[in-house]
């Protein structure tokens, strides 16, 4: 079956007309010819070879410029792909807390300023001393806070209670394990009987 347009004035331009071929009844009948005996499927033996052009200047100096910061590319890949999740952990962090004080609780702000107001003091009264300036304004600060929020005081002073017991814990099993093997192996010479 053949499709054939019709050509003549634009309006039958558009009209299509079938038109069906067949063989003619007085030829003699040829035998089916193979796929691979087609000269479209055959590929010619040796005839074709790849041959690589030669590089301007330009792709040269280009390669050579991607081989020399391929070190730094994919360093700044692994560093992004490190620190994405904690970008994102800080944004969520931000805008939380940028959505709890637009919309604060009553008193939250008055709060945070007698907070605030306590860390300076501790400040001022820790002139002189490093230790104190470490000491003074987290502990002000901390009894300013907690006398507003009891409760979570209340937990962070046994979560930090609990911290601070097995630290000082592990602590004495490092001492311990080191007195054991420095002091009291028997053919030490801090222990043995002609030192004493």
């Amino acid at each position: 079956m053949v499709i054939q347009r019709a050509v003549g004035p634009a309006s039958l331009s558009l009209l299509t007309f079938k038109v069906y071929a067949s063989p003619k009844k007085d030829s003699p009948h040829k035998a089916s010819v193979k796929v691979n005996e087609l000269s479209l499927y055959s590929v010619p033996e040796g005839q074709s070879k790849y041959v690589e052009e030669p590089r301007t200047p330009l792709e040269e100096s280009i390669s050579h410029l991607r081989h020399y910061c391929e070190p730094y590319t994919s360093w700044c890949q692994e560093t992004y792909s490190q620190t994405k999740p904690k970008m994102q952990s800080l944004v969520q962090w931000g805008l939380g807390s940028y959505d709890y004080l637009q919309n604060a609780p009553p008193g939250f702000f008055p709060r945070l300023g007698v907070i605030g107001f306590a860390g300076i003091v501790g400040l001022l009264l820790a002139r002189g001393s490093k230790i104190k300036k470490l000491v003074y304004p987290p502990g002000f600060m901390g009894l300013a806070a907690s006398l507003y929020y009891p409760q979570q005081a209340i937990v962070f002073v046994q979560v930090s209670g609990e911290k601070l017991y097995d630290w000082g814990l592990r602590g004495y099993i490092v001492i311990e394990d080191l007195w054991k093997e420095n002091f009291q192996k028997p053919g030490n010479v801090k222990n043995s009987p002609g030192n004493k």
